[in-house]
């Protein structure tokens, strides 16, 4: 018995012509990239409206901007981890060898180790859950940091360039 189907039906939904395009081009592989030129002339064989490709292209690049900034985002989380964590066994290692060389034992620097340890771990766990309330309100006031940062550097930029000249 064959997998392949006997009959093909006469008409095909949206979702089910998205499939199948995005199935053959990414059987496709071997070709270059298409143009912009080239989506425009696929969308006027498909009978695309103009305005609804720009708008799906505006989408599509303001998704690509986000997805690219939770990237950074999640990136300098884990760096913050890194640090925190360097910090942490730097410290700790100091303090059980205190403890060691003073009493012979480990006894309070224990205790510093296990609280502190518990902290990070709960931090660590923290970065890396990347879904959530917490972590869109964590993203949306790095970014938002991030957007007032570049202002003030641009605005003091241009306040450089306008005492200069």
């Amino acid at each position: 018995m064959s997998d392949y189907p006997s009959t093909y039906p006469e008409s095909y939904s949206p979702e089910d012509i998205q499939q199948i395009l995005h199935l053959a081009i990414a059987r496709q592989g071997d070709r270059e990239e298409l143009s912009r030129e080239q989506l425009w002339e696929i969308a006027d064989e498909l009978d695309l409206d103009r305005n609804t490709l720009q708008a799906a292209e505006r989408d599509w690049l303001q998704g690509k901007v986000i997805q690219q900034k939770r990237q950074a985002f999640n990136l300098y989380r884990r760096n913050r981890l890194k640090q925190k964590t360097t910090k942490y066994l730097i410290v700790n290692t100091f303090l059980v060898s205190l403890n060691v060389i003073a009493t012979g034992t480990l006894t309070w620097s224990l205790y510093v180790l296990l609280f502190w340890g518990l902290g990070l771990a709960l931090n660590a766990w923290k970065t890396f859950q990347c879904e959530g309330e917490e972590y869109e309100r964590a993203f949306q006031r790095w970014d938002f940091q991030n957007q007032v940062k570049q202002t003030v550097t641009t605005f003091w930029d241009r306040l450089q360039q306008a005492w200069q000249s």
